[in-house]
């Protein structure tokens, strides 16, 4: 018997582990991470897939196979990498040695939408961008805006690790507010200056006023802010921002900052209305690699439901995403929808072939 027989026999299959982890407070990265897989085929040397409480873990035959897997996450997500490898066996007589590898990745902790404060030598670096910036998506670079005056960045993974800083607001702290009014910034009043980094042309910096959805109506004062998303914003609409006035933020950069600098609401996205009705319009759906990665895989699962109102919100996003027809949806009134809310077309949508998960080995 040869010995890759006897590792079968042995329940032995696996020679090398890929290790995917983040520190995070939702799991968008992985849901993106696995549609990339799929649309590149990249686990098709892939033994088994386990997933774990903050990661994945993708089990290969050979080394080689493991590193095709970690060199294809490099080059779409910033992450770092270590490899260890451990002895299984030796034989003394031929001197052949059987060894398990191990790479332990690990994503940077920051997802869309988050709110992160940067370091001041990094912002420095950064064309004097604002410390306080979103997050607007987590691609193969780190792509950030400053609200206050409409300056994007892009931060790679070497500059990242080199720099390293956490966020210190995520979407699951979203509190919703009304806007009261609005002030869209003349040419003349937006911030510049020389040396200033690359303003994004997509946006519009405003002055707006809003009060809490859940103090609408009550003796409370508008609270100003500085947002950049004039060009979509109207009185009456609701937006999701964070509370940075009231939060208590444990974060050593944002703790060198004068607390004049720090606004007291950082609007993140316009609320495009009740979330149910929108789920139940959705006639698009995505493909996945195997169900137990999807587990509890229903409206109660939000951070899945987030990642699929990411990309009907984001045309940037979804550039990388394979999204197909939902031939089985059953058409549904949207009055309730708002009808400025971004669709995924017809054009966009790939026909749903119908072919199996691939089934991968218990390891």
């Amino acid at each position: 018997m040869c010995d890759a027989c006897h590792r079968s026999e042995a329940q032995d299959y696996w020679r090398a582990l890929v290790q995917v982890r983040q520190r995070a407070n939702n799991r968008k990265t992985f849901y993106y991470l696995e549609q990339l897989i799929l649309k590149h085929k990249a686990h098709s040397n892939t033994l088994g897939i386990k997933p774990k409480h903050d990661g994945l873990d993708f089990f290969y035959a050979s080394e080689n196979h493991a590193r095709k897997m970690v060199d294809f996450i490099q080059s779409v997500l910033p992450i770092k990498c270590q490899h260890s490898k451990k002895l299984i066996s030796h034989d003394i007589h031929s001197n052949v040695y059987n060894y398990k590898f191990t790479f332990s990745i690990e994503i940077v902790p920051l997802s869309k939408d988050s709110v992160v404060c940067l370091p001041k030598k990094l912002t420095h670096q950064l064309g004097a961008i604002s410390p306080i910036c979103l997050v607007q998506r987590v691609t193969s670079t780190i792509h950030l805006i400053d609200a206050n005056s409409g300056q994007v960045c892009d931060i790679s993974s070497t500059v990242y690790w080199r720099n390293p800083f956490s966020p210190i607001c995520n979407p699951k702290q979203l509190v919703e507010y009304i806007v009261m009014d609005i002030d869209i910034l003349k040419e003349h009043e937006k911030k510049s200056f020389p040396g200033q980094g690359v303003v994004s042309n997509k946006h519009v910096v405003a002055d707006v006023w809003v009060v809490r959805a859940s103090e609408l109506g009550l003796d409370v004062s508008p609270v100003h802010t500085r947002t950049h998303l004039g060009h979509i914003l109207k009185p009456g609409d609701t937006v999701l921002g964070y509370n940075l006035g009231d939060s208590n933020v444990n974060d050593d950069n944002l703790d060198k900052l004068d607390r004049g600098s720090i606004p007291d609401v950082f609007l993140v996205k316009k609320y495009y209305g009740e979330r149910s009705a929108r789920r139940r319009a959705r006639n698009w759906k995505l493909k996945h690699m195997a169900d137990e990665l999807h587990e509890g895989l229903s409206s109660s699962n939000e951070d899945y439901n987030d990642f699929l109102d990411d990309l009907e919100e984001d045309p940037a996003f979804r550039q990388n995403v394979n999204i197909f027809k939902d031939e089985n949806k059953v058409p549904v009134d949207t009055d309730d929808i708002d009808p400025t809310l971004p669709r995924i077309t017809l054009a966009e949508m790939l026909d749903d072939l119908v072919i199996e998960d691939v089934d991968m080995t218990e390891v």
